[in-house]
């Protein structure tokens, strides 16, 4: 299992298209993804679970990604998050 802390630049935070983009790209593999907001675990996976974890601009995230591709894993959601999500 690999870990990582990213901060969420987004303006609007993870509203509905970039919670949309993180779980296209989570989906892509086939590593369990999660993450940490606070006292929330949300499924990187599930578009429900991301919006239900309430992120903001500014929140701090801890990514947790285990499976055979975890590394590729992470990395993806770093690229995509530090790319803004498809928010510009």
């Amino acid at each position: 299992m690999v870990s990582q802390k990213i901060t969420i630049k987004n303006p609007t935070g993870l509203h509905l298209r970039p919670a949309g983009v993180l779980c296209t790209v989570a989906m892509e593999f086939k590593s369990h993804i999660t993450f940490q907001h606070k006292n929330i675990t949300a499924n990187a996976k599930s578009v429900l679970s991301v919006l239900g974890a309430c992120v903001k601009y500014g929140d701090e995230l801890e990514f947790f990604c285990e499976g055979e591709d975890e590394q590729e894993a992470m990395a993806a959601i770093i690229a995509a998050i530090e790319d803004g999500l498809g928010d510009k």
